[in-house]
């Protein structure tokens, strides 16, 4: 019987260290995974104007920030003296983007050939536009300010 207790106490002593062991995990497959788990296509915080600085909710702050840019973008374009030999319905798509910096910078500006020859100016009247708009602060992803891009669509209409 003692022996039966000494052979139990000894087998629980040769396997017990493994319960006690370790897993030694390396800083860089800790960096691995967490790359892995990051959406890099969504953002923490949309950048913002003064206007929408109390936006709290991330889909209140990516609206605050359209609304405020095509409002903007169609109040400059109104002021304009757009006149058109024919009726225009069109839609011109303007892709911009924030800097990590709060920049505004438009990248590329498409539009029909036939909107081009409408209104020559439309494109500089466009540049002048996002160009007099400056952002509070860019957008965040994880405490750090970086870049994003949009595309605004932009309709053209005229009476």
């Amino acid at each position: 019987m003692i022996k039966r207790f000494h052979f139990i106490i000894l087998l629980l002593l040769a396997t017990s260290c493994q319960f006690f062991e370790t897993e030694k995990v390396s800083s860089e497959e800790i960096y691995k995974e967490e790359m892995q788990t990051i959406d890099w296509k969504d953002v923490d915080r949309y950048p913002s104007f003064p206007s929408c600085e109390n936006s709290l909710e991330k889909p209140e702050q990516k609206d605050c920030f359209i609304n405020t840019i095509s409002s903007h973008l169609y109040k400059s374009i109104s002021h304009q003296d757009m006149i058109a030999v024919r009726e225009v319905y069109d839609t011109v798509k303007v892709n911009f983007e924030v800097s990590g910096k709060g920049e505004l910078s438009i990248l590329e500006i498409k539009m029909d050939t036939i909107l081009q020859k409408e209104f020559p100016n439309l494109e500089t009247w466009l540049l002048q536009s996002i160009d007099s708009l400056k952002p509070v602060a860019p957008a965040y992803k994880r405490g750090i300010p970086v870049r994003t891009q949009f595309t605004l669509p932009v309709i053209i209409k005229t009476n």
